[in-house]
């Protein structure tokens, strides 16, 4: 019998690349399990195995395989992007009770480790005070604003996570992920239940088009561009890494400025014989610069980042092109 790797949240954004991240990269002696509410249809096309579990739902997971379960995988969440009306009880569903049924259900199968990606809100306190984000600086929440509720729940299955490997030897490994870079087709989201577009997907569409692009506020401000697949390989790297689990930073470790930002764009994506110029307009306009150090994860397990700023976006175009996952993210 196949080791498995368990992945809930398989039909989501990250998600989706991860699911494919492991099948093209686990050995033969181990198999991916897509597990998901929606389209799972698309995973057994691809010849992936599949169970249907919407994880607000205890009895669902009575349908999961039991034998054999190397690793847990938990990408679920609801996310304040994606929820048009506050209601703190709907994270309760989902961040905290389905993510304790999916802790739970790592301990009935006795899975060697837990995968979780948490948010980097968790460290929202440092926003604008430090530049370097370490991973063993203290939890700093802010209980204000729309991801607030949502960090707290979040951080508590972090906590719980602990519990369960103290109490029952079960390892765990949280990934404190910024904004995460990829393709896909959506190209707006809500703050505050206010649609608000995805600037990175504009502006590339705007370069794609040859059109000039404005850049608001300080040019020489910076981030950390996380591309997704280098959090599938970090993902995956902890996978296999001979350690009880941590908390991670997923990043690269490189400052790239707004400048940089737009104008890789315009190399990469403008049409030939186009010549989009960046209009920079100065304005007060809130951007938190910041890298993420990235130490730990390179000294644990083994982490090296593969796609700096231009490779991840010739990826990105790449992606765009053949469109490998959009219907699984558009016909749900």
């Amino acid at each position: 019998m196949k080791k498995k790797i368990v992945i809930f949240g398989a039909t989501g954004y990250i998600g989706a690349y991860l699911t494919d991240y492991c099948r093209r990269h686990l050995p033969e002696d181990f198999e991916v399990l897509a597990v998901g509410r929606k389209n799972l249809g698309f995973y057994k096309n691809e010849g992936i195995r599949t169970v249907k579990v919407d994880v607000c739902r205890e009895e669902d997971f009575s349908d999961l395989p039991t034998d054999d379960i190397y690793a847990v995988i938990n990408l679920t969440g609801l996310l304040p992007a994606y929820l048009k009306k506050y209601d703190p009880f709907a994270y309760i569903e989902t961040n905290i009770k389905g993510s304790l049924r999916i802790m739970e259900y790592a301990r009935k199968v006795q899975a060697d480790r837990v995968l979780y990606t948490q948010t980097w809100a968790e460290q929202a306190g440092y926003w604008g005070k430090t530049a370097v984000l370490s991973p063993d600086l203290p939890r700093k929440l802010l209980y204000t604003g729309d991801h607030a509720f949502y960090s707290i729940t979040k951080c508590m299955i972090v906590d719980t996570m602990e519990y369960y490997k103290q109490e029952y030897g079960v390892k765990n490994f949280v990934f404190r992920l910024p904004n995460v870079y990829m393709y896909a087709p959506r190209m707006t989201y809500l703050v505050d239940g206010k649609e608000k577009k995805i600037g990175y997907r504009w502006m590339i569409r705007q370069a794609s088009e040859g059109k000039d692009i404005e850049l608001w506020g300080d040019p020489d401000a910076f981030k950390d561009i996380l591309y997704v697949k280098d959090l599938c390989r970090m993902m995956y790297q902890a996978l296999f890494a001979k350690i009880d689990g941590g908390t991670y930073n997923a990043g690269t470790g490189i400052r790239t400025t707004l400048r940089e930002q737009i104008q890789g764009m315009i190399d990469v994506f403008a049409p030939e014989g186009t010549h989009p110029k960046i209009t920079e307009i100065p304005m007060d306009v809130q951007f938190t610069s910041f890298v993420m150090d990235i130490g730990k994860a390179e000294r644990e397990l083994g982490y090296k980042p593969e796609y700096p700023y231009i490779k991840y976006l010739e990826d990105y175009k790449k992606e765009s092109e053949q469109r490998r996952f959009d219907s699984l993210w558009t016909n749900k």
